[in-house]
């Protein structure tokens, strides 16, 4: 636990960054929940359930309805969502289209936690003001078909560095949003 501790310190020292969670060694590391992920993904410094973020936020931070890199999106509590979901805007395809990179959503081999990187998410709200979205799913190898609720985006200061690869796949990001 102290070598962890003294490991996240000095990467904390050396890169500037935010604070990586325990136990990753770089953000695409990084194997358990969402909220811990995003906090240092994005700078956003909220802590509690995901669910909780957009109200913590208030005063605190910007808020809005448009997608930006580093913004956090914060889902709302449902039944498929008892805690929420916190995800991070890693590319902006295009007004209703986003790449995002986020933790402990699709399964990796088999196990929840992991991160994912560049997955699709796509606006799908009656006004465009991503108040409901679909999320690439690694299982259906495609958006879900559930649609979820969100209270919007919360810019924070600074995105992390590696939040989006090298060559993420727009045409793949389009396909994925409005092939039905």
């Amino acid at each position: 636990m102290v070598g962890s501790f003294v490991r996240g310190a000095l990467l904390l020292a050396f890169a500037g960054a935010a604070a990586l969670p325990v136990g990753a060694n770089s953000l695409l590391d990084y194997v358990g929940q969402c909220v811990p992920f995003a906090r240092a993904a994005s700078g956003v410094q909220i802590y509690g359930d995901a669910w909780t973020w957009w109200k913590q936020a208030e005063g605190r931070y910007p808020r809005g309805h448009r997608p930006k890199v580093g913004a956090v999106l914060a889902f709302a509590k449902t039944a498929r969502l008892p805690l929420g979901h916190v995800l991070v805007i890693s590319r902006v395809v295009e007004p209703r289209v986003a790449m995002v990179t986020h933790a402990n959503w699709s399964r990796i081999n088999g196990v929840r936690g992991g991160v994912e990187q560049d997955v699709t998410v796509f606006d799908v709200s009656a006004a465009g003001d991503w108040t409901r979205v679909k999320v690439w799913y690694r299982d259906s190898q495609g958006l879900g078909g559930s649609e979820y609720p969100t209270h919007g985006f919360i810019y924070g200061p600074r995105p992390a560095a590696g939040l989006s690869g090298k060559s993420p796949d727009y045409v793949g990001s389009l396909i994925d949003a409005y092939a039905r």
